[in-house]
């Protein structure tokens, strides 16, 4: 019997990305994951050596999808039981478990022991009194700020990262004020940052950044545009989208 046959449960979908590299377990209703998982993916660089962690992991996408490139070891927290258990199944689904660890614990008492060289995450977007939430509770823990604040994601981040590590996130446009004052008390400074739009001629709608406790002038990187003109993917979306190294 196949990996994905006694991994797979019942409301599942199984998944294949970066020309099948990588496969992933979905639940058909609950948290999916979108674009964004892949562009915070790509705009990550790694080291060999690096600790990573991922913040939020929710089903492990970032994470698996992050293991194409290189680094010592991931730990994956996930406050949801069900989408730990998930991301767990996904690792052991591709062969991840001496590189991925996955563990179940709310962000803002956990107590890893030890700091970290990189941390990563895709918080959540819409404050907790912006929007409606879903009946689905998965996905409002996943996209508003139900049990944790962006605040809470960058103090996190600030006490767990090793000095000279770096932090990097994905987050909608229409937020980056927040998100600047929110990364000022902890001593944060921009080292590489872009925005991401759906096509040339429009407004940006996301942001990548990349966070560090030091100086130094930024890198501004090109904006990344996702669709041509007359629809289809952009050559650098398909890249990515691909698993580019």
């Amino acid at each position: 019997m196949k990996a994905s046959e006694t991994l797979r449960r019942e409301g599942e979908t199984l998944d294949a990305f970066f020309r099948g590299r990588i496969r992933l377990l979905q639940k058909k209703k609950g948290y999916r994951f979108s674009v964004d998982a892949p562009l915070l993916a790509d705009f990550v660089r790694t080291r060999e050596d690096d600790e990573i962690l991922d913040l939020g992991a929710g089903n492990g996408v970032v994470s698996l999808l992050l293991s194409l490139k290189p680094f010592r070891h991931i730990t994956a927290l996930e406050v949801q039981e069900d989408l730990a258990n998930l991301a767990r199944r996904n690792v052991l689904l591709n062969g991840l478990e001496a590189r991925i660890e996955v563990v179940r614990h709310d962000l803002r008492d956990w107590d890893p022991g030890r700091a970290f060289d990189l941390v990563i995450c895709n918080p959540p977007y819409v404050r907790r009194t912006g929007g409606f939430l879903s009946r689905l509770a998965e996905r409002s823990v996943a996209r508003h700020e139900v049990l944790c604040t962006l605040d809470d994601v960058l103090r996190q981040t600030a006490q767990w990262l090793k000095h000279g590590g770096r932090a990097c996130y994905v987050f909608p446009e229409k937020r980056r004020a927040d998100f600047a004052r929110a990364a000022v008390p902890f001593g944060f400074r921009i080292r590489r940052f872009r925005h991401v739009a759906a096509r040339a001629a429009e407004p940006p709608n996301l942001f990548l950044v990349e966070l560090g406790l030091g100086g130094g002038e930024p890198e501004i990187m090109p904006p990344l545009v996702l669709f041509e003109p007359a629809g289809g993917y952009t050559e650098e979306a398909e890249a990515i989208f691909a698993g580019r190294p």
